[in-house]
């Protein structure tokens, strides 16, 4: 017999968030589920763990037929305890999402999305992060579930290294403009940010994070361009951080 797949799913927008729903209904034909989410948002958490607090975990019964706990700490922390508490075997696959929001070029830096699905492939575990660029909490989410079901199932096929992980951001396009899956590369792109001054009730001084995308990558194989043009980008990504040209030149240059 068959062993059914385990699929593991997280987020950073909250377990109640309309976008880790729509992933569930995408992925549950394909295994079975298990949900470990954060209690309430932690959007721009990035890889952040809890130190020197206590983790709380509950479950709840929100998803019908589906295990799922909330969590008190981090998309992170969500992904470490689901592994080494809630999980019974290795999962096979972890998918997270779907943010409300852009994940694209430099923001998976700052994303708690992509970093629980980072957390996974640290482990092992093969593994997403969905973003759809719509911050609208009632946006309909039908092409993201479609993206979602389509990706996980070539996935799950597909016999990919254990530290595999994609960052899919999907366009927010009507559907008749919408192109399908186009592989990317990250962009070169960044918020060019500053912090506006401002004064609360009481006259004193408080800062307020503001701050405008700029795509510096005239290429048509980026992640920015696929969105631009009504594509998903799906971004293979890896969380070895060695700049791999510069140390080949630093071992032919220095010396010491």
């Amino acid at each position: 017999m068959k062993k059914e797949k385990l699929i593991l799913v997280t987020n950073d927008d909250g377990i109640t968030a309309p976008g880790i729903r729509t992933l569930i209904e995408a992925v549950k034909p394909l295994g079975k589920v298990v949900v470990v989410a954060p209690d309430s948002p932690q959007s721009g958490k990035g890889h952040a763990i809890t130190l020197g607090f206590p983790l709380r975990m509950n479950q709840v019964d929100i998803f019908e037929g589906i295990e799922a706990w909330q969590c008190s700490g981090t998309p992170v922390d969500c992904v470490k305890l689901a592994r080494d508490k809630i999980l019974d075997q290795p999962a096979d696959l972890c998918v997270s999402g779907i943010n409300h929001g852009a994940n694209h070029s430099i923001n998976i830096i700052y994303s708690g999305t992509m970093s629980a699905a980072m957390e996974a492939a640290i482990e092992g575990i093969p593994s997403v992060g969905f973003s759809y660029l719509n911050y609208d909490y009632a946006a309909d989410l039908s092409i993201c579930k479609e993206v979602a079901h389509d990706i996980t199932k070539k996935m799950l096929t597909t016999n990919l290294p254990p530290h595999t992980l994609f960052n899919v951001n999907i366009p927010n396009v009507d559907r008749r403009a919408y192109k399908g899956i186009r592989i990317s590369r990250q962009a070169n792109a960044k918020w060019v940010e500053e912090f506006d001054e401002r004064r609360d009730p009481t006259g004193k001084k408080y800062y307020w994070l503001t701050g405008e995308f700029k795509n510096m990558d005239n290429g048509e194989d980026t992640d920015v361009w696929a969105l631009e043009n009504g594509y998903t980008a799906l971004v293979p990504v890896q969380f070895d951080l060695t700049d791999f040209r510069l140390k080949r030149r630093l071992e032919e240059e220095w010396r010491f």
